[in-house]
This record gives C-alpha cells, structure tokens and sequence, in this order.
C-alpha cells in the first residue's frame, strides 16, 4: 500500500526532485500538490482523510508552512504532517511541535531521515493498529455525510 501523500513546495525544481526521490526511495504516491497556504489548506480540508502524509515547506509562494501546519491541527491519528525546510532552526522546529507538526527534516541535511520516515508511517499504515485508525476514520466521515 503507498504512502498517500501532498505535497506543499513552492520551488518547481524542489518539488519534482522530491516527487522523484520520494516514488524511487520509497512507496509514496504524491496525490497533488500546491506552492500557497490557503492552496494547501484547501485541499487538505476538501480531502481530509484521503491522505497519510503532508510534506510542507515553509516558505512559501503566499503564506508560509506555519499556517498550513495549523490548518491540519483537526487530522486523523494516522495522518502525519512534517516541515521540510532550509530554515530548521531550534525556534522554527519547536514553533511546528506545537503547531502540531509530527517532525521537522531539514532540506539539506536531512532527506534520508525523512524517507525513514515515510517508511516508517508505511510500515505502521500495514498494522493492525494503523488500519484500524483509517478504517474508523473512514466510517466517522461517512456517518456524518450520511446525516
């Protein structure tokens, strides 16, 4: 099962050489992608629960990373939403802590940690545990469209 994941990356090149580098490292599936806050906030709100993994950056084309990370506060148990950042510094790393972001990687310096980690959250996605937290997730939605 890949990873479904979104993107929030405002530099093209950036951006296709993560998409690349994510499908080749690892079994993500990057579902879209947006370079603003309110783009992303957007789509992460029409879609929520169809996705395991944000991938945000900080800055951004309008907005900033920050804001997106907040936007996300209301995500399922088994969606993660990290900050990738050339900025990754100890106040911009705890300003996302409690923003609610799941980990901070620096661009950088730390790309092989963040493919761990998406190996990790799909190797967790594989559980017991973490199919039973989107399957209730998926029920829950579709009790409160029913409605």
């Amino acid at each position: 099962m890949p990873l479904i994941t979104y993107l929030v990356e405002d530099n093209q090149t950036v951006l296709e050489n993560l998409m690349e580098a994510l499908q080749e490292i690892t079994d993500v599936k990057v579902l879209a992608h947006s370079d603003t806050q309110a783009e992303a906030n957007h789509w992460l709100t029409l879609h929520n629960g169809d996705w395991h993994l944000a991938i945000v950056d900080l800055f951004l084309r309008e907005g900033n990373g920050l804001g997106v990370l907040a936007g996300c506060r209301h995500r399922e148990s088994y969606q993660k939403v990290v900050l990738l950042t050339n900025y990754a510094t100890p106040d911009i790393r705890q300003r996302a802590a409690e923003l609610g972001a799941d980990a901070v990687f620096d661009k950088s310096s730390e790309l092989e940690l963040l493919f761990a980690y998406c190996q990790e959250h799909t190797r967790y996605l594989q559980t017991e545990p973490g199919q039973r937290a989107e399957r209730e997730a998926l029920a829950r939605r579709q009790s409160t469209i029913s409605k």
